[in-house]
């Protein structure tokens, strides 16, 4: 479940950088347990590859779930975007 290894680290980093189901997949996840803070991959965190795909939805659900928002830099514009429609 929350294996690291590869390019995204986690499955919940590859579902919340991924188009398409993300959504269900990522619900199913942290169902499950994955830790929504884990890092590793190319994105460091799951939050960041949703805030760098630019799934809105999908990073408002991951700090839903308790992600941690202190995030890159690079990522900084994005999830005051996120924070601010909510």
């Amino acid at each position: 479940m929350n294996a690291e290894g590869g390019y995204y680290g986690t499955a919940l980093q590859a579902a919340a950088a991924s188009i398409g189901k993300s959504k269900e997949v990522i619900e199913l996840l942290l169902r499950a347990g994955a830790d929504v803070n884990g890092t590793g991959g190319h994105y460091g965190k799951a939050l960041q590859a949703a805030l760098h795909s630019g799934h809105r939805k999908i990073a408002r659900m991951l700090i839903d779930a308790g992600a941690d928002v202190d995030v890159e830099e690079k990522y900084q514009k994005a999830l005051q975007k996120v924070l601010s429609s909510s």
